[in-house]
């Protein structure tokens, strides 16, 4: 009994998670859903297949929204499908009642999954999560925390 109340208690305890699966109700998305960006600036690079908007940068997929100061995208070999986008400058991602704060976040929508990376700050609802990485699958749902995990569970929560 002891052992499991020890185990419980290393589980909610902030800062003793090493890393730490997250299942995210809210932020999820159809990867296959247009894309649209908006930004104060944008310069294209014709030799390597990239974009970059700068200037308070809005991507939208759908209920997904990511904001950064900077973004930049690469084209597959057909120029037509975004392969990447690498956010940077203070990166917000919100979907639904759960957000996440990062310094920067790399999206390949193909695979649809989301690395944020840098004091990240995950927020659902009354909980709170800190890291330095974290890999979100936006087609799941799920996700892991990674880079001395801090949590902050507020009982009876969402």
């Amino acid at each position: 009994m002891l052992l499991r109340v020890f185990a419980l208690v290393l589980m909610v305890v902030p800062g003793v998670a090493l890393a730490q699966q997250v299942a995210f109700g809210g932020i999820r998305a159809n990867t296959s859903a247009p894309v649209e960006i908006t930004a104060d600036s944008l310069s294209v690079r014709q030799e390597d297949g990239t974009a970059i908007f700068s200037g308070n940068v809005l991507i939208l997929q759908e209920d997904m929204r990511l904001q950064a100061a900077s973004v930049q995208v690469e084209y597959g070999d057909d120029h037509g499908q975004i392969k990447r986008l690498h956010a940077s400058g203070g990166v917000t991602l919100v979907s639904a009642a759960d957000s996440a704060e990062a310094r920067e976040a790399v999206y390949e929508p193909a695979s649809g999954q989301i690395v944020m990376t840098g004091d990240v700050l995950l927020t659902q609802g009354a909980n709170v999560m800190a890291g330095q990485k974290l890999v979100v699958d936006l087609k799941t749902g799920t996700g892991q925390m990674d880079g001395r995990v801090r949590t902050i569970l507020q009982p009876g929560g969402n």
